[in-house]
């Protein structure tokens, strides 16, 4: 149960840093607010990495969960059981920031969720194509005998911090069905109409990214030729 409440525990933070950066700055009007949220995403992994990690691996993103049950380096139980986790933190995490922003009296609709002005399907191209990136550097880095060790956490944030400020522009970038569901079901409109995108895209992307990372560092003696 530690590391289920773990994975609650560091989505919330991830939900409330990343988005509450985002609408605090009021994220795309300006290049410095990109910068920002894109940093605030990055560091947030970066912290909980290193706060949790060695007790849940620090998915806080059932994509990741995803391609690291693919990889073969979880159980069936455990990958559901993270993804619901990380789900209940992410709706934490948004409920959280409600409450700030309607306590100082700023646009209480902004929830830091995600959009894309040309539709759902180009959304899923982008998330697809981030996410892919993203949970490829997550299984390279974490890898037992091809990883980074103790500096993972910090190349997994960096990773995020440029995939950021890649797709910002284009959907607010997710990479994370959780980060998406929770702000979605509290700013409606656009951001919940379109939310398929932000859940289907990103488990697409990471299915992806496990099937090419098997490929990539696989042992068989016809795999080396």
């Amino acid at each position: 149960m530690k590391k289920y409440f773990a994975e609650m525990i560091g989505t919330m933070v991830l939900v409330l840093m990343g988005c509450g950066t985002a609408v605090s700055l009021n994220c795309g009007v300006d290049t410095a607010s990109v910068v920002g949220t894109s940093c605030a995403f990055g560091l947030a992994v970066v912290a909980m990495a290193y706060t949790i990690g060695g007790i849940s691996g620090c998915h806080i993103n059932p994509a990741i969960t995803l391609g690291v049950w693919m990889s073969k380096r979880m159980s069936g139980k455990d990958a559901i059981c993270y993804m619901v986790a990380q789900v209940i933190g992410a709706f934490i995490g948004s409920a959280l920031l409600w409450v700030l922003v309607q306590q100082v009296g700023a646009d209480g609709t902004q929830t830091g969720a995600n959009s894309c002005a040309n539709g759902a399907f180009a959304a899923m191209i982008v998330e697809v194509i981030l996410t892919f990136v993203f949970v490829l550097v997550v299984l390279g880095t974490t890898d037992s005998e091809k990883g980074a060790g103790n500096l993972a956490g910090l190349a997994i944030g960096l990773s995020l911090i440029l995939i950021h400020l890649v797709g910002i522009h284009y959907t607010g970038t997710s990479v994370n069905p959780a980060r998406s569901i929770a702000p979605a079901v509290f700013q409606g409109g656009a951001a919940l109409s379109q939310l398929w995108a932000f859940v289907v895209g990103p488990f697409i992307g990471a299915a992806l990214a496990a099937i090419v990372w098997k490929c990539t560092s696989c042992k068989c003696c016809d795999c080396k030729k």
